[in-house]
């Protein structure tokens, strides 16, 4: 959303680090209390839909607390292409894509004796621009116990009810508790962690030592993020005419997959990439997660883009498909 290079809100930034100081490294445990904390935590679990919200100092942070606080309490089955923030260990995986793991998962936990399971998995591939389908979730058997653990970093802020996330959009069943955790930096621009679920797992989390002997999301930015709500509206409703605009002629070429609304094209003609630089525009491509994997070719559009920057990509992508 821009938040990054939004004059407005690095007006209210600075009117937040003028109040809280430009860190803040005290426990959150500490006989020193700022509301901020629990203003935002209200907040977001009113936006997201949740009864109850945490915000920690890193999306990498929410994930691994949750992970390490349920570790020795259910059998964990991870999803393929799941966030390393959420690996409790490194997954190796039982199926090549989401959708296979959830045509096997139901048929996979009947033929196990666990009772207590931890089915880990990404609200969506950002990486394909692929949303994923949760209508598996309601097949969950009942005379079992589950926690889903959702990593939403790539959709909070984007996806849903004015981005509100996938939390609101999902209904479990009684015997499914729903943890959804999220980095706050990637639509909102906060360099920070959060955490949504029911009232009793976020009390459970803050027990947690890596809560405790963590430092907090930095004070101003949550003063920003809660004087920001116009500015997001705007961005998004920004960000929702760029991707239309673009996808309007990007898409009939062929080269582009992608969701309605979502900012990110991927393609796996990664020579688009040399492409576009010659002509001085520069796209995301490289290996993901790590060096020795495949090249990732996407566009990925924001807030900021002007239409002349919008409609200069789609010049050269047309170009591109036509020579």
């Amino acid at each position: 959303l821009g938040m990054a290079r939004n004059e407005d809100f690095a007006t209210l930034l600075a009117e937040g680090m003028r109040r809280y100081g430009t860190n803040y490294a005290s426990s959150r445990l500490s006989n020193v209390q700022l509301r901020v904390f629990e203003e935002a935590e209200s907040h977001l679990a009113a936006y997201a839909g949740a009864e109850a919200a945490l915000t920690v100092s890193s999306g990498y942070l929410a994930g691994q607390m949750v992970v390490k606080t349920w570790q020795g309490n259910g059998h964990f089955l991870y999803a393929p292409g799941t966030h390393p923030a959420v690996w409790l260990e490194t997954p190796i995986p039982s199926e090549p894509d989401y959708t296979t793991w959830t045509t096997h998962l139901i048929a996979r936990i009947y033929a196990e004796p666990a009772t207590d399971w931890v089915l880990v998995c990404n609200s969506l591939d950002p990486l394909l621009a692929r949303r994923h389908r949760f209508d598996w979730i309601r097949q969950l058997p009942s005379g079992r116990a589950f926690t889903l653990l959702i990593d939403d970093s790539h959709g909070f802020g984007l996806i849903g009810r004015e981005g509100a996330g996938i939390y609101a959009e999902l209904t479990v069943p009684d015997h499914v508790r729903l943890v959804v955790v999220s980095s706050f930096g990637k639509a909102f621009g906060i360099p920070g962690g959060v955490i949504l679920s029911d009232r009793a797992t976020v009390e459970r989390l803050k027990r947690s030592p890596f809560f405790g002997a963590s430092s907090p999301v930095i004070p101003a930015y949550l003063h920003a993020f809660l004087r920001a709500g116009e500015l997001y509206r705007q961005a998004r409703a920004q960000l929702s005419a760029n991707v239309r605009r673009f996808a309007q002629r990007a898409m009939p070429t062929g080269l582009f997959q992608t969701f309605p609304d979502y900012p990110v094209f991927y393609t796996p003609v990664n020579d688009l990439y040399a492409h576009l630089r010659e002509r001085n525009v520069l796209i995301s491509s490289f290996p993901y997660p790590s060096p020795q994997d495949n090249c990732l070719t996407r566009i990925v559009l924001n807030s900021l883009h002007t239409a002349a920057d919008v409609d200069r990509l789609a010049d050269l992508t047309e170009q591109y498909a036509t020579q």
